[in-house]
Order: C-alpha cells, then structure tokens, then sequence
C-alpha cells in the first residue's frame, strides 16, 4: 500500500524555532557602568561620615576645655584666687587642697586619644590659657583663658 503524498501537514506542538534567541543576564559593560556608580557612592558616604566624625570630635574637644575653663575658675575662687599650675591638674585632676575639694577629679582627654590639651601662653598660678587642636575646622586651635 502506497500513502498518497498530503498536502497540508498537521501543526506539531514541538517544533524547533531555527530563530537565535539571546542569553538572559548583563553584558561586561553595564556590569562595569553599575559598579563604577557603586563604587563613586560609597567613596562619596565615607567621606562625608568622615567629615561628621571629625565635627563631632572637635565640639567634644571644644566643651572638655570649656569644662576645664570652668572648673579653673572654680578652683580660683575658692582655693585662695589662684589658678593651680598645669603640671599637677593634666595628671591628676583639679583638686584645692585647702579646704579639701575634688573640683574635677578627672580632667577630660581628646576624644582620638591624642596628646591631652595643652596649655598656651601664661599657665602659671596668675592666669591660663587652655588649648585644643582642632580636626575639621579653621584655625585649628581652639583656647579658652582665664576670665578673672
């Protein structure tokens, strides 16, 4: 028996698309186009947290010498008008012998714990002048002198 040649042939479901159908996923180029954009934020949010940090560091250095202002002119007043001399109160705090008072036990330290503040110009039983040096800001010292 001999099958007589069809015409019209039957749809299959299974045919194979002879059309070139690309990957899924990102070429070289748009990988490097988005880690170059991370990469230039990232930079960008560090330096800015840097910069906050060194703000926030120097309004502590800027309130511990106010502090240590405060406290000198307390010991000025009730320890017989006169500033106690530099060498005793960086390593000891600011005590006044007579009358027994603990003005500042414990004398404030720079927050990166980099030298103490240091005493500029007259620092003796007459008067002070307490001063920090400043991370962020211009000029890069701050000091704070005796008021009487």
């Amino acid at each position: 028996m001999k099958i007589p040649n069809l015409k019209y042939q039957i749809p299959c479901k299974f045919q194979v698309s002879r059309k070139f159908q690309p990957l899924a996923g990102f070429t070289l180029l748009e990988l490097l186009v988005v880690i170059s954009i991370l990469a230039i934020l990232i930079t960008l949010a560090l330096t800015s947290f840097s910069t906050a940090q060194k703000k926030g560091r120097d309004a502590k250095r800027k309130s511990d010498v106010r502090e240590i202002q405060s406290a000198l002119e307390q010991y000025y007043s009730v320890c017989g008008y006169k500033y106690p001399t530099p060498t005793n109160f960086y390593s000891v705090g600011i005590y006044c012998n007579s009358p027994s008072i603990g003005i500042l036990p414990t004398v404030p330290t720079d927050p990166k714990g980099t030298p103490p503040y240091y005493c500029g110009g007259t620092c003796d039983n007459s008067g002070f002048q307490v001063c920090a040096v400043l991370e962020a800001e211009s000029p890069t010292g701050f000091c704070v002198s005796n008021q009487q």
